[in-house]
């Protein structure tokens, strides 16, 4: 025996451990049935058709995502699911679980089935008890789910319950399962009747050849400075249930907004795909954020990643006279502030005051005959609708002092600064 037939022969033991999908298997035993029957006997055509099985083999072994996918529609969700997952739900690309057990008060929980691909994995579920399942989020709480190669978080979920309270049908999302895993288990804790809370767990096949395939997956790398740190978009990641962003940060003043990621746009072939959510993770490592956008668009000519707005900082050291009327706005650096009302109570004097949303003041006081007192806390904030249909946020300052002020003294400000960067991606 030769080289290549020792060679050929090893690969042929390493297919026969291997265990195909089924209707991969079929397909491939049909087409090498086909293959047969056209040619004729020759020891060349024989070693060809083996190294295409070999071929093959290797595809399907690690890179099953490549082959198209083939499943079924999850029945008694559209009430639940909109958009995107509708649409993939109306076109098949679901797996059917139909996976039940009992929990502790009687209530029936069955995985009806499952939707997966590189960005995340969601799960289809309904509870039901004939005798009510009122208390039932205190039932099914904390899930996790975890399989070979596999320790997925859950992200998020929603659910709607019948109107007898006796049926819940819900989804939840977790992270993406690894490819590898054949057998995911669902862990989740339950209140016990006498013992607290009960863990509690559910297993189920899966079937990674029925995962969406991934449509672009490509690094980035791209950093940028801001006022108060820096910004690197690291990867994305676009998939059949959504786009993903991923980067890390280290910019000091990144709670001062509430949504600093919001400003940051992704824009196929010239449109502007929706955002769907964010979020930041912290620990000693560093900061890393995430943004979901919706799914791009199936013939895709551009793609650009667009920082427009992101937390700025704008030294002030400004000085502003209080001896104004409630209609007179005072400019703060690129903005407005409009003072509301002046007062004086027992707790002190307090000041309202009006900014865009998105503002934050830092370093404030007041001057008054007796020196500077400064900020002692903040008593009330609200979002106030203005005439044109914007917000502003309005909130009452409170200084520890009953002198008369004469000026606010502003050291710096927090706020959503136009910055304007742009990443060309290839779609390429």
């Amino acid at each position: 025996m030769n080289d290549i037939e020792k060679l050929l022969n090893e690969e042929h033991n390493r297919m026969d451990s291997i265990t195909a999908p089924e209707e991969l298997e079929s397909r491939l035993r049909n087409a090498l049935d086909k293959s047969a029957q056209k040619k004729t006997k020759g020891y060349r055509k024989v070693w060809k058709v083996a190294a295409a099985v070999l071929i093959m083999t290797s595809i399907v072994s690690y890179n099953f995502n490549a082959f198209a996918y083939y499943g079924k529609k999850i029945f008694g969700f559209d009430a639940l699911i909109d958009g995107t997952l509708l649409d993939l739900n109306e076109a098949g690309m679901g797996q059917s679980v139909d996976v039940r057990t009992t929990l502790l008060d009687g209530t029936e929980l069955m995985i009806d089935g499952i939707m997966s691909d590189a960005n995340q994995f969601i799960m289809y579920y309904t509870l039901s008890n004939p005798n009510g399942i009122n208390d039932t989020i205190d039932l099914f709480s904390r899930p996790h789910i975890t399989g070979f190669l596999t320790d997925s978080n859950f992200n998020s979920g929603t659910s709607i319950i019948n109107d007898d309270q006796t049926e819940i049908r819900g989804m939840m999302s977790f992270d993406p399962v690894s490819p590898f895993s054949k057998k995911l288990t669902l862990s989740y804790w339950q209140n016990a009747t006498t013992n607290g809370m009960s863990e509690d767990s559910i297993t189920f096949d899966y079937y990674p050849d029925k995962a969406m395939q991934t449509e672009i997956k490509q690094k980035i790398n791209k950093s940028f400075k801001v006022d108060q740190g820096k910004i690197t978009f690291k990867s994305i990641t676009a998939t059949p249930t959504m786009t993903l962003i991923k980067g890390t940060m280290n910019v000091d003043n990144f709670d001062r907004v509430s949504s600093a990621l919001d400003g940051i746009e992704l824009i196929a072939n010239g449109k502007v795909i929706p955002m769907i959510g964010s979020g930041r993770t912290t620990s000693y490592n560093g900061t890393t954020f995430e943004i979901k956008y919706d799914v791009l668009p199936k013939e895709l000519e551009s793609l650009q990643l667009v920082m427009n707005k992101f937390v700025g900082y704008e030294k002030l050291k400004a000085k502003y006279s209080l001896d104004i009327n409630k209609t007179e706005s005072l400019v703060i650096g690129e903005k407005k502030m409009r003072v509301n009302n002046i007062s004086t109570t027992s707790e002190g004097v307090e000041i309202t005051i009006a900014t865009d949303e998105e503002v934050m003041l830092d370093g404030v006081s007041i001057e008054t005959s007796d020196g500077v007192v400064p900020l002692n806390t903040t008593v009330r904030q609200d979002m106030i609708k203005q005439a044109d249909g914007t917000l502003m946020k309005e909130r009452t300052l409170l200084f520890d002092t009953t002198n008369e002020p004469h000026y606010i003294l502003i050291e710096g400000m927090h706020y959503m600064k136009s910055y304007n960067y742009e990443i060309e991606i290839s779609v390429k």
